[in-house]
């Protein structure tokens, strides 16, 4: 198997970044205290729409929005791991309940857009008055997804991650699917991965609660992470793992170094393969 049968998809706040888009914008231009108070009158995506009318109102541009997403925190190790998995040659997604706007801004001030072939996340776009209109992946007000894992109302990371399998299975050659997540939301993705996939959430976070309570609903094979560095060498060990035992599986050891161009991985990568992280029963 070379790394281009190896597709990686990741939850964007607190996964890629480490923090919360959301709340670092809201934080970041003094709207906290607003949004407090009107945090328990609607749902959240609803809440950030009403939010960026609220700030536009006040003056807050596009601009300075921008600008606080431009310093939203992210390790450079995270950076490095995503440019490394995009160059073996992973086709990298992304699934997450920030918005579009907030997403591409971030990826593309760090020269990362280019590494993602697919963003499923809330639909956003700057209307003829300046604002920053942010809505619903799923109308929920209209027809309710219906899951019964703990998914916003606006998003099932799992409806998502069932349409991107169906399009996978009709490629000749199999793909195996990771997944990187940290939140409530990613659960429901996870129960949806098989017997060869893998799932990567963040330890001591929601999805890892939750996956060590339910490990009986989880397939996939579990590896933890912690931090950004976690996160590199988690990844980019797992990506090498999965080509070399496919390729002794097929006998085809030797073409594993030009199919998944080994050397261009960061020497982390290369430390023992006997040791799985993988989330007690």
């Amino acid at each position: 198997m070379a790394a281009s049968d190896i597709v990686v998809i990741m939850d964007f706040d607190k996964t890629i970044i480490d923090c919360d888009s959301d709340n670092w914008v809201v934080d970041k231009l003094g709207a906290t205290h607003l949004f407090n108070q009107l945090l328990p009158t609607m749902p959240w995506n609803s809440l950030m729409d009403t939010m960026m009318e609220k700030l536009h109102s006040q003056g807050t541009t596009i601009e300075d929005i921008v600008a606080v997403l431009k310093t939203a925190p992210i390790h450079p190790r995270i950076i490095r791991a995503i440019r490394s998995a995009h160059a073996l040659g992973c086709d990298l997604k992304i699934i997450s309940d920030a918005n579009m706007f907030f997403i591409d801004t971030i990826l593309t001030h760090h020269g990362l857009r280019e590494c993602f072939s697919e963003i499923n996340t809330n639909p956003s776009f700057v209307d003829e008055e300046g604002r920053l209109r942010i809505f619903p992946l799923h109308d929920f007000s209209k027809h309710p997804h219906g899951c019964h894992h703990p998914c916003p109302p606006n998003m099932c990371k799992g409806v998502v991650i069932e349409r991107i399998q169906a399009s996978l299975s009709a490629m000749e050659e199999k793909k195996t699917i990771i997944y990187m997540g940290d939140g409530l939301g990613d659960f429901c993705p996870s129960t949806e991965l098989g017997d060869g996939d893998y799932m990567l959430p963040r330890k001591d976070f929601p999805v890892w609660d939750m996956i060590c309570q339910n490990r009986s609903l989880i397939k996939a094979g579990v590896w933890e992470w912690s931090n950004g560095d976690e996160f590199e060498h988690v990844l980019l060990h797992l990506i090498t793992k999965i080509c070399i035992d496919k390729s002794n599986t097929n006998g085809n050891t030797a073409q594993l170094y030009s199919d998944c161009k080994l050397q261009t991985i960061p020497g982390a990568a290369y430390e023992a393969f006997s040791k799985t992280l993988n989330v007690p029963h």
